[in-house]
């Protein structure tokens, strides 16, 4: 099981949050991994200054870019589930 967790803080919800919260789940919902994901969403994450929506899978920041989600989801989470 991998763990996503989106930053819905208000920072990350003016960069995008709802929008990439929105892509993953059907992202999700598309792919054969529903499964082995856990999408979450928390208050902060305390990355307030990077370009973008606050995101960690499995304990590991990045700065997500509401217009790139699927790129996102391909190179990282797929590569993280399939190791």
């Amino acid at each position: 099981m991998i763990k996503i967790t989106v930053c819905i803080g208000s920072a990350c919800h003016l960069k995008g949050s709802r929008q990439v919260v929105e892509e993953l789940q059907s992202l999700i919902a598309k792919s054969k991994y529903q499964d082995v994901i856990d999408l979450a969403g928390t208050f902060c994450l305390g990355k307030c200054q990077e370009n973008g929506v606050s995101v960690s899978v499995d304990g590991i920041y990045y700065a997500v870019n509401p217009l790139k989600v699927e790129e996102f989801f391909n190179d990282v989470v797929i590569k993280t589930i399939k190791g």
